[in-house]
């Protein structure tokens, strides 16, 4: 068994896993860095098959990191907000639906109404389409407690999703106009590309200044995205469109360095919500601007 070319083989499945399990780009690449020293001193006998065993030791080790969590995320300061992943590309034709969406901000937000475990058989099931004897080995459950966990975890998954879809085109056009409108400072227009109940959410984390309630309705909403641009703009701040968890974002780097990270969820041609991450701490895997 050649364990290092295994482990490659199965390294992005790995990420993936625990990256929406935990909502952090950081924290995912400890775990997968843990379950490769793991998996470097496991005994062969112990492996019948290294996807199996190299999810396991993923999903288990990403639901002990949730319960360890649990405390801080509950005391956290303002709204909680998952770490922002640059992806290189659009998702093809070819890519599951499933995985693509599962990577969206809204998505992981909406998955920290379930209990790790709970999170875990949704993610394996739905998402890797894992079967329930697979993932009733991983979670230490049996399959048919999997399967109830897997019934409540979609009704409270479907009660939250967004009620309106968006192409990838509209999601583009609508980001591009986003950011040009916002430029300009001028508000009018910029509430006009906002539904008139959309919301912001601003994750600071305590450590820089943001808002720590969600802010509604467009007018309120553009008033607070322009004001943050225009101080922007005092600190030669430069603004760029980037594929954030799969779909087209905004980055805001000061120096060089990222500074903030803007991902929108729209629908039916408006704006809906905006999330911004501010918390230098979650962007520390975004690259330096070249």
């Amino acid at each position: 068994m050649d364990r290092a070319r295994d482990f490659e083989q199965h390294r992005g499945l790995l990420f993936s896993i625990a990256y929406r399990m935990l909502g952090s780009a950081s924290d995912a690449e400890d775990i997968v860095q843990e379950a490769f020293l793991r998996w470097e001193h496991a005994a062969d006998a112990d492996v019948q098959s290294p996807r199996a065993w190299l999810s396991t030791v993923v999903t288990r080790l990403a639901i002990d990191h949730l319960r360890s969590a649990r405390v801080q995320r509950e005391t956290y300061v303002g709204p909680w907000l998952p770490e922002p992943l640059l992806t290189e590309h659009a998702p093809s034709a070819s890519e599951r639906l499933a995985l693509a969406e599962s990577l969206s901000m809204a998505f992981l937000v909406m998955l920290e109404t379930l209990g790790p475990v709970e999170r875990a058989v949704f993610l394996l099931r739905e998402v890797f389409d894992y079967d329930y004897e697979e993932i009733a080995g991983i979670v230490g459950k049996s399959a048919d407690n999997c399967r109830q966990m897997l019934r409540r975890a979609r009704e409270r998954v479907v009660a939250g999703r967004p009620r309106f879809e968006a192409k990838a085109e509209e999601h583009t056009r609508l980001t591009q106009q986003f950011l040009a409108t916002a430029a300009t400072g001028d508000v009018p227009a910029l509430v006009a590309l906002l539904a008139k109940d959309a919301t912001l959410w601003s994750d600071g984390g305590g450590k820089v200044t943001a808002a720590r309630k969600p802010i509604h309705g467009a007018d309120r909403v553009a008033r607070f995205v322009t004001g943050v641009l225009r101080k922007g703009a005092a600190k030669a701040m430069d603004v760029r469109l980037m594929r954030v968890n799969g779909a087209d974002g905004l980055v805001a780097y000061v120096g060089g360095q990222a500074r903030f990270v803007v991902s929108l969820d729209v629908g039916d041609g408006l704006i809906r919500a905006l999330r911004i991450v501010v918390n230098p701490d979650k962007l520390r895997a975004i690259p330096p601007l070249q």
